[in-house]
């Protein structure tokens, strides 16, 4: 039986992927902040939400279909950026790209991506966003501004949470590093998983592909400390495109984005990767969505596991969500079948709780 099709759930994509990924690069997947308390409450949070089941509603046709900055797309949530994706399995990048393509859905380009920019807009013809990393004195960020904009690219993401990286104790006790360092503790790992390491080898070593420009390069653990509210409205005024502020927990924060003119604002805590003791984002989607008001763009990240996830957040406030790290964990269980096997699970999931939920459409739903 091919690998995919034991994937019927997020779960089973974990389960899969941590026997085939290398300790290391599994626990920098799957890993969050501290001791992993934020992720644990992430988790729980969303558990205690619960949808209100309706009856003897004709719901026999339905639709995932919903708008994007008033552009038709097939399904109400994408694809987070996500750093080194071709960690999970060579040519995870350009999966996830030709995915978004045939839905039409947005797929979050990470500043860290390991394929160019140009390449990935590309493939998922012109379905792709730009997640931005401010670094350093800022002026390699603006030149990564700027070569987004030529290669077509209309939105622009800015993560505005990470002004130093978080702290992840199972990277750290790996000795995981950007770009990749492999000492004598890296070279048993890969030994002991020889079907990642062989394909890996074949197509060489995961490289962060954006930072081929003459002058700069980039360093992870650099801080990024130095952006401020001015240097976001030099983004504001430079970005002729939609302009997405990622990693918001705050409503007072929110309210002073929103008087900023970005376009919409993504509530996420990274996934529970940086502050260890943030509040749920769930729990700040409620009080931003009463901050900025009804009509505002306001998506949603971290922790989603399932397509029940998804329907819970988009009922709760959200009007767009997105998934991560579940889809790295399905390409390194199965693949480019594997992750097309995961996207049919999740829209499953949420074609079914719609049902059962008394939805034909995602348009003009009551909260549950």
């Amino acid at each position: 039986m091919p690998r995919a099709d034991h994937i019927h759930s997020a779960q089973d994509a974990r389960r899969l992927a941590r026997r085939r990924l290398p300790w290391m690069v599994f626990d920098y997947i799957d890993g969050a902040a501290g001791g992993e308390t934020g992720a644990a409450r992430n988790r729980a949070a969303l558990d205690a939400l619960t949808l209100r089941p309706r009856i003897l509603r004709d719901v026999s046709d339905r639709s995932l279909a919903t708008t994007l900055f008033g552009v038709p797309v097939d399904r109400p949530f994408g694809i987070a950026p996500m750093g080194m994706c071709n960690l999970s399995c060579p040519g995870a990048d350009l999966m996830l790209a030709r995915l978004a393509a045939d839905f039409k859905v947005p797929h979050g380009v990470s500043t860290v991506a390991s394929t160019p920019l140009e390449k990935i807009i590309e493939v998922a013809q012109g379905h792709a966003w730009f997640q931005l990393y401010f670094s350093g004195d800022g002026s390699g960020t603006f030149q990564l501004v700027e070569r987004a904009r030529q290669a077509g690219y209309d939105t622009l993401v800015m993560t505005v949470d990470v002004p130093d990286v978080g702290r992840r104790p199972r990277e750290l006790r790996h000795g995981f590093k950007m770009p990749f360092k492999i000492g004598p503790r890296q070279f048993v790992d890969f030994a002991l998983h020889p079907h990642w390491s062989l394909a890996t080898l074949m197509h060489g070593k995961p490289q962060m592909a954006n930072f081929a420009m003459p002058g700069y390069t980039f360093d992870r653990t650099e801080s990024r400390a130095k952006a401020n509210w001015d240097t976001l409205a030099r983004m504001r005024d430079v970005w002729p495109g939609t302009l997405v502020v990622k990693g918001v927990l705050d409503a007072e924060d929110a309210t002073a984005l929103k008087d900023a003119g970005v376009d919409a604002i993504q509530v996420s805590s990274h996934g529970a990767r940086q502050l260890e003791s943030a509040p749920t984002p769930i729990d700040a989607l409620h009080e931003i969505r009463a901050a900025v008001g009804e009509t505002f763009p306001l998506f949603f990240d971290s922790g989603l596991r399932s397509g029940e996830d998804a329907l819970k957040v988009l009922l709760n406030g959200a009007d767009f969500c997105f998934f991560g790290r579940v889809l790295l964990f399905a390409m390194a269980a199965g693949g480019e079948p594997g992750l097309r096997q995961l996207w049919r699970v999740l829209s499953d999931e949420m074609s079914i709780a719609m049902a059962q939920t008394g939805m034909r459409t995602l348009c003009g739903s009551d909260p549950a």
